[in-house]
């Protein structure tokens, strides 16, 4: 299961990596961002974008810093709020969704194509394996009658006598 899910991640943040930084880019120059601070942002790894996003968390001001008050107020508040940064990276991450969906169908169509050319139901006893042991029949005596039957002195619940700690 960790497996799996580290593989669904892997293939997100490379559906990120591809396509996130020119969304990046794109979208804070379009909002008057300076391409020097663009580039450096879209630069940042994929990662951290992605967790951020998953936590619901907006860094658009803290990446910008101080080139945030160099903006117009509008486009300022505009890169800080709630909408800018989810509709800036739900492309990219779509993508990503789709390359690791698109690595799920594959994955089960080889598994199911497996499963086909295995072969009808497969049965232990027709292919040498061993028939199962008989059962022994389970004693229904009474403990007493059982220890009688073998020659050894009963004792309370829970204590055993001398010659059944010794084995004999």
């Amino acid at each position: 299961m960790v497996l799996s899910i580290g593989v669904f991640f892997t293939l997100i943040i490379l559906g990120l990596a591809a396509s996130l930084p020119a969304a990046l880019s794109h979208g804070l120059i379009a909002q008057g961002v300076p391409r020097a601070d663009a580039a450096r942002i879209a630069a940042l790894p994929p990662v951290s974008i992605m967790f951020a996003a998953l936590l619901g968390y907006n860094p658009i001001q803290t990446l910008l810093g101080p080139a945030l008050s160099k903006l117009p107020a509008s486009h300022a508040a505009y890169l800080t709020g709630h909408t800018f940064f989810p509709s800036l990276i739900s492309a990219p991450f779509q993508h990503g969704l789709a390359i690791a969906f698109d690595f799920a169908i594959v994955a089960c169509l080889i598994a199911a194509v497996a499963s086909l050319l295995r072969g009808r139901r497969y049965v232990h006893e027709l292919h040498g394996a061993a028939p199962a042991p008989a059962t022994v029949p389970h004693d229904t005596r009474q403990p007493a009658a059982i220890a009688a039957a073998l020659g050894t002195a009963t004792s309370s619940p829970g204590v055993s006598s001398p010659a059944v700690r010794r084995g004999g």
